[in-house]
């Protein structure tokens, strides 16, 4: 599996990257939205592993976009803001799923799930 994480702090980053370690056979990452285009178009992931909150094009908006350009995108928004409206606005832009960093186990179980080998 391929996973293309889009988070601006490298910290988080690492920590999901060896939490799915198991999961995953390749890690592309990406600091905000903007970049996510070009190494969604570049690495093709099964899985984008999104923050919301990130400087120039934010989560939502590089949802949106690369929806846009690859309709089969798998996406799932993984942040801080348990917030219903975000939530809502992550699921009309197209994302697949929506975790909290404070439950990083929860996306690890939903991504075993997707690939169970």
């Amino acid at each position: 599996m391929k996973i293309l994480i889009v988070e601006d702090f490298k910290r988080m980053r690492t920590a999901i990257k060896k939490l799915l370690e198991q999961v995953a056979d390749e890690f592309m990452e990406c600091e905000d939205g903007s970049q996510s285009l070009d190494a969604y178009s570049n690495f093709n992931p099964d899985w984008v592993l999104m923050d919301i909150s990130m400087d120039g094009m934010d989560g939502i908006q590089a949802t949106v976009e690369i929806k846009r350009r690859f309709c089969d995108a798998r996406i799932l928004i993984v942040t801080e803001y348990n917030d219903p409206r975000l939530r809502a606005a992550a699921e009309e832009a197209g994302a697949y799923g929506y975790f909290l960093k404070e439950d990083l186990a929860a996306l690890k179980k939903f991504l075993l799930q997707q690939n169970p080998t």
